[in-house]
C-alpha cells in the first residue's frame, strides 16, 4: 500500500476532476514546481494508486444511448465459474461496468446498447448461451444524473 500525504492527495483531487491539468496549473495548486508534480503523478500510476486516465463519452454522441443495469445470477458459486464469467465480462466491450457482489444477485453489470433490438441480441449471445448463469434481472437507465469515477478525497 502506498503511503499518500496530504500534496498526493491534493494532486488526486485535481486530476480527477480534470486529467488534462498542465503540470504547471498542478504545481500552482498544490504547492510544488512542475517537475515535481510529473515525479509524483509517475509514481501514482506506477503504484497503481491511478489506475487509468480516462474520458467520460458521451454515449448518445457515439450512437450507444440505453443504458442498463443488470443483476446476474449464477448457477453455482464455484471458483471456476466466477472466474470464466469475470472474464466474459472484461472480454465484452458492450459491459462498461462490472462488480462481484454479496446479496440476492452475484454480479450486477452497466450495459451500453444502441437500441432495445441491439440489446436483445446482446442478452442471447451473452446471458442464454452461458450455460452458468441461471437469472439476469434488467434495470433500464432512464436518466444519467451522474457520470464519474471520482472519489471523495479528503486533505
Amino acid at each position: 500500500m502506498t503511503e499518500l500525504d496530504r500534496i498526493d492527495m491534493a494532486i488526486l483531487e485535481a486530476v480527477q476532476a480534470n486529467n488534462r491539468i498542465t503540470s504547471e496549473e498542478l504545481g500552482e495548486r498544490v504547492g510544488l514546481s512542475p517537475t515535481a508534480c510529473q515525479r509524483r503523478l509517475k509514481r501514482l500510476r506506477a503504484d497503481g494508486v491511478i489506475e487509468a486516465d480516462i474520458s467520460v463519452v458521451s454515449p448518445k454522441a457515439v450512437g450507444r444511448p440505453i443504458s442498463m443495469l443488470v443483476l446476474v445470477s449464477l448457477e453455482r458459486e464455484r471458483v471456476d465459474i466466477v472466474d470464466r464469467f469475470k472474464a466474459s465480462i472484461r472480454a465484452t466491450a458492450e459491459v462498461m461496468v462490472g462488480f462481484y457482489v454479496t446479496g440476492d444477485a452475484d454480479f450486477v453489470l452497466l450495459i451500453t446498447a444502441k437500441s432495445m433490438e441491439d440489446y436483445e441480441q446482446f442478452t442471447r449471445r451473452f446471458f442464454y448461451e452461458n450455460h452458468d448463469i441461471k437469472g439476469f434481472k434488467t434495470l433500464v437507465v432512464m436518466d444519467r444524473v451522474k457520470a464519474s469515477f471520482a472519489l471523495p478525497i479528503e486533505l
